[in-house]
């Protein structure tokens, strides 16, 4: 008997299911690239406090919330309701949708589904701060002793066994990067496919010289280590650093002449100092690290602490087409070594190479990968699907 049909995407009921909307960052860029694939899908969040600037990529849309975004101080402060997000996402009701997109750095992929719909989940990251990073968390926040301490740790207990638990709910995962596909092992026990986040490469473009200073871009929080780089230029004065981003850390950062502090800048000028800087500085252990693929876009090598999602994005020396160079160690010292062999090696970095790696991490490259996972998935599968279709092997 011949087989039904693969329904075109077109023809599937789809939802969207997002963590909240806030800024326009790497896991909002992914929700704008999903819904490119499925224009008509139903886009689900925890909260919605995004601005009107930033709300283009939504194009009228209407965003569905759970009940936090209704409780007392939620837009300004959603995050003091966390011990309520496991229970918020599991309030949609999805129960007419043949098909469910989770995009989740903590919750959405806990949302409710059942055997005759098809969920898969693009895992940006497991919960940080309920994990491995949790004592580091308590401890830069200041809340790793006394009572307060206690109350957090048995919330975070609590949403660790349910994000576990849920880590079984998708049908199939996809991880941002080969550092998240290993966390997802670990953590859930699961495979995953990596399909990297998709990279606005058109906004960038190499200067048509270089400029004499290094560049860093990354908010002034303890875990991107912007503290670290700062000091390290600071005890080399003959190099120039310009640092874009804000944050409470800022008023750490030991102030030299060499360092100049820029605060949050037009994404059209972040481009052009980008474009112009020896190198980009990146001193964080990120999932993925969307800046450092912008920086090789604008022809911008990459000097980076070597671990996390950067070992998926930059060739690093001595390889051939080499896009920028590890450091082992997230101290001053390790960076300004770092820095000294770059110095040594600088001419070895040619811009069409970083152009190429830079090239692997598009957005039509990530539409391209992320449909294709999504649709041979179902073909894979044999079960009904809510909206009546039936997809088979």
């Amino acid at each position: 008997m011949p087989q039904p049909p693969v329904p075109a995407p077109s023809a599937l009921k789809v939802a969207i299911v997002h963590d909240w909307l806030q800024s326009l960052y790497g896991s909002e860029r992914v929700v704008e690239q999903i819904l490119a694939c499925f224009p008509q899908a139903r886009l689900f969040s925890l909260v919605d406090v995004m601005p009107k600037e930033a709300r283009g990529f939504l194009q009228d849309l209407e965003v569905e919330t759970s009940f936090i975004q209704k409780l007392p101080f939620a837009k300004r402060h959603f995050r003091r309701y966390l011990s309520l997000m496991p229970l918020a996402i599991e309030q949609f009701d999805l129960g007419g949708f043949d098909l469910v997109l989770s995009s989740s750095h903590a919750f959405a992929k806990g949302v409710l589904t059942g055997p005759n719909q098809f969920h898969v989940s693009y895992v940006h990251a497991p919960i940080r701060y309920a994990w491995e990073y949790q004592h580091q968390y308590l401890r830069e926040a200041g809340l790793d002793r006394g009572a307060l301490s206690w109350l957090l740790r048995w919330q975070l207990h609590r949403i660790r066994n349910w994000d576990y638990r849920t880590g079984a709910s998708p049908d199939r995962m996809i991880a941002n990067s080969e550092f998240i596909r290993r966390r997802i092992q670990k953590i859930y026990r699961r495979d995953a496919t990596v399909i990297h986040p998709p990279v606005r490469l058109q906004d960038f473009a190499p200067a048509a010289r270089k400029d004499d200073y290094f560049i860093a871009i990354s908010r002034f929080v303890p875990y991107k280590r912007t503290e670290l780089i700062c000091a390290a230029f600071a005890k080399m004065p003959e190099l120039k650093l310009k640092v874009i981003g804000d944050g409470a850390g800022m008023a750490r950062v030991e102030r030299s002449p060499n360092v100049e502090l820029l605060g949050t800048l037009p994404r059209a000028e972040v481009a052009r100092l980008l474009a112009g800087a020896r190198a980009l500085i990146f001193a964080a252990e990120e999932d993925f690290g969307i800046t450092v693929v912008e920086a090789q876009a604008a022809g911008t090598p990459v000097i980076a602490y070597g671990r996390g999602g950067v070992l998926d994005s930059v060739r690093p020396a001595p390889l051939p087409d080499a896009t920028g160079l590890f450091f082992s160690e997230q101290t001053v010292e390790a960076i300004c070594t770092a820095l000294r062999r770059f110095q040594d090696g600088e001419a070895a970095f040619q811009p069409q190479a970083l152009i190429r790696n830079a090239s692997r991490f598009g957005e039509e490259r990530f539409r391209a990968r992320y449909q294709r996972f999504v649709m041979e998935a179902l073909a894979a599968t044999a079960q009904p699907l809510g909206g009546g279709s039936t997809i088979a092997r």
